[in-house]
């Protein structure tokens, strides 16, 4: 099975919420009435598209309709795929890279969403690639985050720079650049704490963190990832609004795309916060987290071959 076959795949349960119903209605509809718009906004509000998201492509429809570019509901299967592609296609940058020296990837979130996987799956990806790759343990608020990295170090052929449990993540950061720029690392990947609970406290950890990168090399962090649980829908915009406000998120990662009807949770991250989504996860294999591609994204979950 190609990736595309596993997103295609792991989109099912988003198809059935989103797009089987929209198909429902285009079959249980003749024309495109008020009736037929209502439902239609009921199913992406369902599919946690997002509230100003749905509105735009409701008015989107409606100013289609309004130039004779829609005209049945069978047109609008194509018409919908299209501005969901555009959406998420609007302003997405390659994953940025360091000019000289080591590429240095923040990644944080709260605890529970997969981030010290995500670092390891990233770890692989980048090693399947022919890098070089460096993980640093900077949550060292759990012992079994500091654990769980090592473990994927090996499985990804990667050093982990790592201190005892409760020390300062600042330190950490700052050993790994350090041993980043000794050892001629092509990219460097460090995890933070994600407790919520203590959200000031967790936020400067995480501006000093970023001093600290930006004093050693000035044009790093190269990205900062939030990583979010998909099958939390609505609960992830909120988790990426608070991380947004404390450090510059250059992009989201999404896990468990597979395991959720909520798939359209990616196109609301993009059109309501305006991160994009830079990774997708769609299982737990090795090689099931990949760069986010929009078109291929619209194609999966309307069911294209």
């Amino acid at each position: 099975m190609g990736f595309f076959d596993r997103l295609k795949d792991g989109l099912s349960k988003t198809r059935k919420g989103f797009t089987e119903k929209i198909e429902q209605l285009i079959t249980g509809y003749a024309q495109i009435d008020e009736e037929f718009l209502e439902e239609l906004e009921a199913v992406l509000v369902m599919a946690d598209v997002g509230v100003h998201t749905t509105t735009q492509l409701i008015k989107d429809i409606r100013s289609a309709i309004k130039a004779k570019q829609i005209q049945t509901p069978e047109e609008l299967r194509p018409f919908l795929e299209d501005k969901i592609s555009d959406l998420l296609n609007e302003g997405v940058e390659p994953l940025a890279r360091a000019i000289d020296g080591p590429t240095v990837i923040v990644v944080v979130g709260v605890n529970g969403v997969g981030k010290t996987t995500t670092i390891g799956k990233l770890g692989h990806y980048y090693h399947e690639q022919g890098q070089k790759v460096l993980l640093a343990a900077g949550d060292t608020f759990r012992a079994a985050a500091i654990d769980q990295l090592e473990i994927w170090g090996e499985r990804s052929d990667a050093d982990v720079i790592s201190h005892s449990e409760g020390s300062d993540p600042a330190a950490v950061a700052f050993d790994a650049v350090q041993a980043a720029k000794a050892r001629k690392v092509d990219i460097l990947i460090i995890d933070t704490a994600g407790r919520l609970h203590t959200k000031s406290n967790l936020m400067e950890e995480l501006k000093k963190i970023h001093r600290v990168i930006t004093r050693e090399i000035p044009d790093a962090p190269h990205e900062v990832l939030l990583v979010l649980d998909a099958t939390t829908g609505q609960n992830a915009i909120s988790q990426a609004k608070i991380f947004k406000e404390a450090v510059k998120v250059t992009g989201a990662v999404l896990t468990k795309l597979d395991g959720t009807a909520k798939g359209g949770v990616v196109v609301a991250i993009k059109a309501e916060l305006g991160l994009p989504v830079k990774w997708i996860g769609v299982g737990e294999g090795m090689d099931d987290l990949r760069p986010f591609e929009p078109k291929e994204f619209a194609q999966a979950l309307f069911g294209k071959n």
